[in-house]
């Protein structure tokens, strides 16, 4: 597996343990959220945004330095949105810093950290925010 793929692998896994709001659909696939069931909420959607890079050090077997974005959708539903939306953000936040290096599951994670908070406007009974996670890492670029 590459090492973006252990990243992401390890962000849902970790969001699936999340107990406090405990979510109910994690997953990579885009889905209709309003096509979801009320026994579907919370749900998160992660993606992958964006990679940037740079050469640490030159050769052929230079190291590179790159940092990951992901996006983290929450969607809540039902009464007291601001507080389901504010006990998600939580949720995750306490979730995704717990292990902010990564060591058990992905190499050459040097941090990860949430560096944005939005909400998104929606009509209720639902409510959405938007979590940007950074992951920084290393790697030796091998060329043959």
């Amino acid at each position: 597996m590459s090492l973006r793929e252990d990243i992401v692998a390890h962000i849902i896994d970790s969001l699936k343990q999340m107990e406090d709001p405990k979510p109910v659909l994690v997953t990579r696939e885009p889905f209709e959220v309003d096509k979801l069931a009320i026994t579907q909420f919370p749900a998160l959607l992660v993606q992958f945004d964006t990679e940037s890079r740079e050469l640490l050090t030159m050769g052929s077997n230079g190291i590179k330095s790159g940092t990951l974005t992901f996006n983290i959708r929450g969607f809540v539903r039902g009464k007291e949105l601001d507080k389901a939306r504010n006990e998600l953000i939580t949720g995750i936040e306490t979730t995704l810093e717990s292990e902010r290096y990564r060591e058990n599951y992905a190499r050459g994670v040097r941090d990860s950290q949430i560096t944005s908070i939005a909400v998104v406007e929606r009509l209720a009974p639902l409510a959405e925010i938007l979590v940007t996670l950074e992951v920084g890492y290393t790697y030796r670029r091998l060329n043959p």
